[in-house]
């Protein structure tokens, strides 16, 4: 099972992607408030958003109060700030969750201390201040998903090969 935080995310656009990558891996949504958006039944159909009943969300009031219900195994801080790379750590425990900061300022000081051992970064060149919020979580989240061996996901498209041909 995968679980992706949203600390205080702030652009819709972004928690929406995000959603759809849930969506599509079976991955756990958690929103951390204050949100930058509306997610009431009414805006997310107004948004368009036809996947958003395949996502599993919950929303808190505070990190305390997601630490309080959520515990923190297995839990690993996406940061631009860590001192190692995604691929340095395994993501192969059943139950992996993942954490990421709100777009203008990422994770709280407080919390990448409190978890510095459970920081990772993706690697980019020194000029880039960072990817855009759902592209970080979904290469994250797909490394985290083929260490486990993409549990539950669709093993082959519909291309496959129904039948071999021999010479």
């Amino acid at each position: 099972m995968l679980d992706i935080v949203l600390v205080e995310p702030e652009i819709p656009n972004n928690t929406g992607a995000i959603a759809r990558t849930c969506a599509a891996t079976g991955a756990r949504l958690h929103l951390v408030k204050p949100l930058g958006f509306d997610i009431s039944d009414k805006a997310v159909k107004r948004a368009g958003l036809d996947y958003w009943w395949l996502v599993d969300i919950s929303v808190y009031e505070s990190i305390d109060a997601y630490f309080d219900e959520n515990g923190d195994a297995d839990l690993w801080l996406t940061t631009t700030k860590a001192p190692r790379s995604y691929e340095e750590a395994d993501l192969s425990t059943p139950h992996v969750t993942l954490m990421f900061g709100k777009e203008t300022a990422g994770l709280p000081q407080w919390l990448r201390e409190k978890y510095r051992d459970r920081c990772i970064r993706i690697p980019m060149i020194a000029e880039a201040r960072s990817l855009n919020l759902s592209n970080a979580m979904a290469v994250v989240a797909y490394e985290t998903l083929r260490q486990q061996g993409f549990p539950g996901l669709k093993e082959t498209g519909s291309m496959k090969q129904e039948t071999e041909y021999h010479l």
